[in-house]
C-alpha cells in the first residue's frame, strides 16, 4: 500500500499547491503573483515531491504520466490501476480542501461562478481557444512533459537531477498552456476542480483525459526508440 498511498499524498501536495496558487495568490491585490507564480508552484509542488515521494512510488503524481510509462515499458500494466485511483482521489481532496479554504472568506465562494482554477476551452479558456487549441495544446504539451520525464529517468540519465529537470519542464508548459487551458496535462489535476464546478467543467472533462493520454502514450512510444532501457 506505500506505492498508492505516496501517489494520493503527492497529488494531493500537486493540486493543492498549484490550484491554490491560483485561487488564492494569483490576482492578489498588488502582490498577486500572476502566471509565472502559478506556473512556478507547479513545477515546484513536483520537484519537491520527487526528491520526498519519488523513492517510495516514483512520484508519478498524473495518470497521463503511469500511462506513459507503462507504454514505454518502464511500469507494471497491473499496478496502472491503483496509482490512477490514488492520483484521482488526491487530486478529489484537495480541490474540496481548496473549496473548504476559500468559503472562509468574506462572501463565500462560488466554484461554478469563479471555477476553481478548472480546465476549460472556449468561453471557458483564459484566452478564449477554441476546443482544437485545448486538444492540440494538452496533446504536445503532454508530450514534451513526458519525453522529459522518460529521458531524464532513462537509465544513462543523471538520476539525481531528474527532478530538477522535471519540475522545470512542468514550469515551462505551464507557462506556454495556462492561457489555452489553465493547463492540465494532467487527468487526476483537472478532475479534482471539475467535480467541485460541475456544470461546463464536467461537461469539458474529457478532452482533459483524452489529450493528455494520447500525449503521454505517443511520448512512451517514442523513448522506446530512443532510450535502451
Amino acid at each position: 500500500m506505500k506505492k498508492p498511498v505516496a501517489e494520493f499524498i503527492g497529488t494531493f501536495i500537486l493540486v493543492f499547491g498549484g490550484c491554490g496558487s491560483a485561487v488564492f495568490a494569483a490576482g492578489f491585490p498588488n502582490v498577486g503573483i500572476g502566471l509565472l507564480g502559478v506556473s512556478l508552484a507547479f513545477g515546484l509542488t513536483v520537484l519537491g515531491c520527487a526528491y520526498a515521494l519519488g523513492p517510495v512510488s516514483g512520484c508519478h503524481l498524473n495518470p497521463a504520466v503511469s500511462v506513459g510509462l507503462v507504454v514505454g515499458g518502464r511500469f507494471p500494466a497491473k499496478e496502472l490501476p491503483g496509482y490512477v485511483i490514488a492520483q484521482v482521489l488526491g487530486a478529489i481532496l484537495a480541490a474540496g480542501a481548496l473549496l473548504l479554504i476559500l468559503n472562509g472568506q468574506p462572501g463565500g465562494y462560488d466554484a461554478a461562478a469563479s471555477g476553481l482554477a478548472a480546465n476549460g476551452f472556449g468561453e471557458h479558456s483564459p484566452g478564449g481557444f477554441s476546443m482544437m487549441s485545448g486538444l492540440l495544446s494538452e496533446f504536445i504539451l503532454t508530450f514534451i512533459f513526458l519525453t522529459v520525464i522518460l529521458g531524464a529517468t532513462s537509465k544513462n540519465a543523471s538520476a539525481g537531477q531528474a527532478g530538477i529537470a522535471i519540475g522545470l519542464t512542468l514550469t515551462l508548459v505551464h507557462l506556454v498552456g495556462i492561457p489555452i487551458t489553465n493547463l492540465s496535462v494532467n487527468p487526476a489535476r483537472s478532475t479534482g476542480p471539475a467535480l467541485f464546478v460541475g456544470g461546463w467543467a464536467l461537461a469539458q472533462l474529457w478532452l482533459f483525459w483524452l489529450a493528455p493520454l494520447l500525449g503521454a502514450a505517443a511520448a512512451g512510444l517514442v523513448s522506446k526508440f530512443l532510450h535502451d532501457d
